[in-house]
């Protein structure tokens, strides 16, 4: 519940309102203002004056949406006027930029005819890729939208007609699926005659309803055929309203409702009862979406009818049918195809997206947002979570695509996997660069497939046949097998859950999971078990281990899973979902051999800011390295960065810079330094150095030219854990960064130890970074 006082509060604090416009460029110095503004911006005004399209390349046109209101029908409380209306207008930009990374300017016109909106927009539309009309009153919004759509070559949406439309019209669709009913059979009973409730009806007989089969409400009764107000030439007659006028004998609501099979409301509390309900057909669908009181409570409706299938408006209620599920993104879509329109295939595409989606399996992030352990498809999640990442994906493509098929899109998309991938980018820097790594992740498995499917030259490297296999010894864990589904879908590998396959099984059957591609691994019944306990007793022998306790240790599925790594039979371990890290890489250290060269293992977080991208090491092993483990440790650290195809550039960092300080911490740094450039000469590596100077480029040329860094470092290597753990996690909790990992560096096979509770994305982060090890682990082998 939200209270009076905590939204004012929340409106008026810092900064007033909801929105401010941040430069997208860098004005720090003369030069930059020199390019920003004159002389320097006369050179694009030129090009677009010779190319008109050219504004897309040189402007913010093509990302940024006008959201226009006079201020007639404000939310639910009627004709505030413009200057009442700014609240929401600037509520609607942060849910643009929140979910689809849009900008807007909210424009509030004191414009009361809807003559005079038009001519306002019309005037606007060189500024704006596109137009969100917003609380408008009918009839008005009807004639301004068609007007506009008539006259301008940018796209135009009324959201409060046309949004309730495509979401709640997802909501149908699975709806009558569940109740077993098709949409061409079913009886409509709509409740409301404004913009939305006629936006709904029309959208309504788009996907399939039967003309005949739908009854409108107003506050008059049924629209039926001889009303006198609904007549030609009464002075309450309106056009689109008669659209829906029906020859029926039916009058009322109550009798309109009596056997129907669906109903929809856009109209006011507390108008539909019990009764109501108890004379509708088996499985009634019911849409209340009256806000913020619905024509009938969830809780009545329900006690009323227990099959019923419902969604509201409200929140604490199953199934919001909530805009922000459509009009983000369908503007992401109109604009990135340069849309002259959104026409009705792309609504219906829309809403069809949407209704595919909550048929998916939801993400674990989405079900932690919610309180939930699980959230699946059924009467109680019709439609997507708004919070949910993949409505970007999978609406905002779905959109684009129609757009393209219909002939709207001036510059249609060619490569949709590209363009996923360029939308997977605004969902965050950690989105964009995993996508990197899954995409370089699924190398092994394609280049496994084509050498099978040709003969491969004598001079080409041969490929190891199947996806790489990926151990979990946590695999009745219900992150790790939603994350295993997710593994095989992105093509990553083959997850192989170690524990009792009954159990997992049973499992993935409550969480909706296909463990298709999954390999289930029961340590207790392994036939390789014994032989692995005499390897592990072999190894440990004079490290106090007897054979029946290698024995026992082979029991336990984390001590189980490196001795499969360390034969062979899987190329990488990801584990510590349930355990502590301390108890997690104990294991690896007893039995996994270090890389040549090392002799630690260290470990790093990979922090992404909106610019730059940062390795942070060690954070997680190694409390008080020595200078040789030190540089061990930056050695680990580069070649990861490799892995991830970026150059680094490593600074060892102290409280000193080049010898400032004299103190044998700042000597332990200077000689993990000597040690690097005499074993790594080819190595862009330099200290000790402030954190600062490390990562401010003018410092580093300015006052220590004769440093091996000319950049900024991208690599840096804390002195002692304390403060490695200490500044990565200040940097992601108040500096904004994105983090990745830990990351397990030093080993010489993939061996990872996630934080505990971590998430499905952070699992199949991790597991691709694995991949990726393990490719160019076997690739090195082969050189």
């Amino acid at each position: 519940m939200i209270f009076r006082d905590e939204a004012l509060e929340y409106h008026r604090r810092g900064r007033a309102g909801k929105l401010e416009v941040i430069p997208s460029k860098p004005c720090l110095t003369q030069h930059d203002l020199a390019l920003a503004y004159s002389p320097g911006v006369a050179e694009p005004c030129r090009e677009i004056h010779r190319s008109p399209d050219d504004v897309y390349l040189y402007t913010g046109k093509g990302n940024l949406v006008a959201v226009v209101t006079n201020g007639t029908a404000v939310l639910g409380l009627g004709p505030l006027g413009p200057l009442a209306s700014k609240p929401v207008m600037e509520g609607k930009g942060v849910l643009f930029k929140r979910f689809a990374d849009i900008d807007v300017f909210d424009i509030e016109l004191n414009a009361p005819t809807a003559e005079e909106v038009i001519q306002a927009c019309q005037l606007l539309e060189p500024t704006f890729g596109g137009i969100n009309l917003e609380d408008i009153a009918a009839p008005d919004c009807f004639h301004i939208e068609e007007r506009l759509r008539e006259t301008l070559t940018i796209p135009v949406f009324h959201d409060d007609q046309h949004g309730t439309a495509i979401i709640s019209g997802a909501a149908l669709l699975n709806a009558c699926e569940l109740a077993g009913k098709r949409l061409e059979d079913i009886k409509l009973v709509m409740n409301g005659a404004g913009a939305a409730s006629i936006a709904c009806a029309k959208f309504y007989l788009t996907l399939g309803v039967d003309p005949d089969n739908l009854l409108l409400c107003d506050s008059k009764g049924v629209l039926y055929k001889g009303r006198e107000d609904l007549m030609p030439g009464r002075p309450r007659y309106n056009e689109y309203k008669a659209q829906f006028i029906r020859p029926t004998r039916l009058r009322t609501l109550p009798e309109a409702l009596a056997g129907a099979d669906a109903f929809c409301g856009l109209s006011v509390a507390n108008v539909v009862t019990p009764d109501m309900v108890r004379s509708m057909n088996d499985n009634p669908i019911i849409f209340a979406l009256a806000n913020p009181d619905p024509e009938i409570t969830y809780p009545d409706a329900l006690a009323a009818r227990p099959d019923v299938i419902m969604a509201t408006g409200r929140s604490d209620y199953p199934n919001q049918v909530n805009n922000v599920l459509g009009f983000p993104f369908i503007f992401r879509g109109a604009l990135d195809v340069r849309a002259r329109a959104i026409n009705e295939a792309m609504k219906v595409a829309a809403a069809q997206a949407l209704a595919a989606l909550a048929k998916e399996g939801v993400p674990e992030s989405v079900c932690r947002a919610y309180g939930m352990e699980r959230i699946e498809f059924g009467r109680e999640y019709l439609i997507p979570k708004p919070f949910d990442p993949q409505v970007l994906l999978e609406v905002t493509t779905a959109v684009a695509k129609a757009a393209g098929e219909s002939g709207v899109a001036r510059v249609p998309i060619r490569d949709f996997r590209a363009y996923r991938e360029q939308l997977e980018r605004r969902l965050g820097r950690s989105k964009e660069v995993m996508r990197q790594v899954i995409n370089k992740a699924r190398r092994r498995s394609q280049l496994s497939t084509q050498h099978l499917e040709s003969k491969t030259s004598p001079v080409e490297k041969p490929v190891s046949p199947g996806p790489l296999r990926i151990a979990f010894p946590e695999g009745d864990d219900k992150r790790i097998i939603r994350a295993a589904a997710r593994i095989v879908k992105e093509g990553i590998g083959k997850p192989v859950l170690l524990g009792k396959p009954d159990e997992i099984q049973t499992l993935a059957k409550q969480l909706s999971v296909n463990l298709e591609g999954i390999d289930l691994l029961d340590s207790q019944t392994h036939p390789q078990r014994e032989d692995l306990a005499q390897q592990f007793f072999a190894m440990r022998a004079r490290k106090g281990v007897t054979l029946a306790e290698a024995r026992r240790y082979m029991l336990r599925r984390h001590y189980y899973a490196p001795m499969l790594l360390l034969q062979g039979e899987v190329e990488a371990v990801v584990c510590g979902e349930t355990y502590h890290y301390p108890d997690s890489i104990r294991p690896a250290l007893q039995i996994l051999p270090l890389a040549k060269g090392i002799s630690h293992a260290s470990g790093l977080y990979m922090l992404l800011f909106k610019n730059r991208l940062i390795f942070c090491a060690d954070t997680t092993v190694n409390i008080t390295p020595d200078a040789e483990t030190l540089a061990e440790i930056a050695l680990s650290a580069a070649d990861t960065a490799h892995h991830f195809d970026i150059e680094p550039r490593v600074a060892l960092l102290s409280f000193s810079n080049f010898g400032s300080v004299k103190h044998s911490l700042v000597d332990l740094v200077q000689a993990a330094v000597k040690i690097l450039h005499r074993r790594r000469p080819d190595l862009v590596v330099d200290g000790e150095m402030q954190a600062d100077t490390a990562t401010n480029e003018d410092i580093l040329s300015s006052t220590y030219p004769f440093s091996r860094l000319k950049e900024d470092a991208n690599v840096l290597i804390f002195p002692d854990l304390t403060s490695g753990n200490i500044a990565y996690k200040l940097l992601v909790e108040l500096g904004g960064a994105e983090a990745i990992g830990p990351i397990l560096t030093g080993l010489s096979k993939p061996y990872h130890v996630l934080q505990r509770d971590a998430s499905v994305d952070a699992i199949v982060n991790i597991a691709a970074i694995a991949a990726v090890q393990a490719q160019d682990m076997e690739l090195s082998q082969q050189a």
